[in-house]
């Protein structure tokens, strides 16, 4: 049970809910990523050695990090608890974002130390680390992990493997993406959500679930977005966080995108397109109402990453 010397692991960004799938429904994008670089340590259990691209906010307490929880978990799941490991982790995605920062941290750290010890564990059998790696800072959800993990676009049962079930992934799909310099911690808008809602709202949320689905099925990116909009509990709930929200969402339909929803917690917005040309036209609209209002933000095209997260030696 021994690999490299030296690995370096990476784990996507992603969007979890897809709008009006709150905690079920994710993808995976292909740019950014984080990197969690694993060698062989001296004492046993796990050390961070160093952590660039968070500005000195996240701790390098393995305990309280969600890369050295994955990993300190994927070394008891080994039994191999006399063992040390050193953890590099290099944040290429912004904090508090919506875009999946703790998730994938603990993917890379867990995908990681099991590359470093020879690949013993198969990648659904990282879930568990994952999981217990994002529970540390953002709770117990699959909704990141598991498109992280695993790629593509996934709807999330459980927090088991054989509850995280692949869903198609339209032809010439692009997602246009902008981030603006504020922050929106994910405790701060799960707070907000309501904690009853009417029937007939259910109802409402439930078909535009359904219709996401289907136009998933059917390939069809139009309807996609259309569905992906149809978020009445989450989003109204969470819009006041959301800065230029209706000004983006306008900017971007002229652009030509077929919907535009909240990524995750936020406040980074996501838009559905069909084709990188649209795509591209519509980051930029998107980028440009920000500008307008004077807060910094950053936009980026990408698409959905099949392969889901991936190492190498180094």
């Amino acid at each position: 049970m021994s690999g490299p010397l030296r690995v370096e692991a990476s784990a996507p960004a992603t969007v979890a809910n897809l709008g009006p799938g709150f905690d079920i429904l994710g993808l995976a994008l292909s740019q950014p990523a984080d990197r969690v670089v694993a060698a062989f340590a001296e004492t046993p259990g796990v050390h961070i050695a160093e952590i660039t691209g968070d500005d000195g906010r996240l701790t390098r307490e393995p305990a309280k990090n969600t890369a050295g929880v994955a990993a300190a978990y994927v070394l008891r799941q080994l039994g191999k608890t006399d063992v040390g490991v050193q953890l590099t982790v290099h944040k290429g995605l912004p904090l508090a974002s919506g875009m999946g920062s703790s998730a994938a941290s603990a993917v890379a750290g867990a995908m990681a130390v099991n590359a470093l010890l020879g690949e013993p564990l198969r990648r659904e059998e990282l879930l568990a680390a994952s999981i217990e790696g994002e529970a540390a800072v953002s709770g117990r959800h699959a909704d990141n992990v598991a498109p992280a993990l695993f790629g593509g676009i996934v709807l999330v049962g459980g927090l088991t493997p054989d509850l995280i079930y692949p869903l198609p992934v339209p032809d010439n799909l692009y997602l246009a993406t902008v981030t603006p310099a504020i922050a929106v911690p994910t405790a701060e808008a799960r707070a907000v959500l309501p904690q009853q809602v009417p029937l007939g709202t259910v109802v409402r949320q439930t078909a535009g679930v359904a219709l996401l689905i289907t136009a998933l099925h059917r390939g069809d990116i139009a309807l996609l977005g259309r569905a992906a909009e149809q978020d009445v509990i989450v989003e109204p709930a969470r819009a006041h966080l959301m800065r230029g929200l209706p000004e983006v969402r306008a900017a971007a339909a002229a652009a030509g995108a077929a919907g535009t929803i909240i990524s995750g917690a936020g406040p980074t917005l996501l838009s559905f397109c069909a084709g990188a040309d649209v795509a591209d036209r519509v980051a930029a609209a998107m980028r440009g109402v920000y500008a307008e209002i004077g807060l910094g933000a950053r936009a980026q095209v990408a698409h959905v990453l099949t392969g889901g997260a991936s190492w190498r030696a180094i």
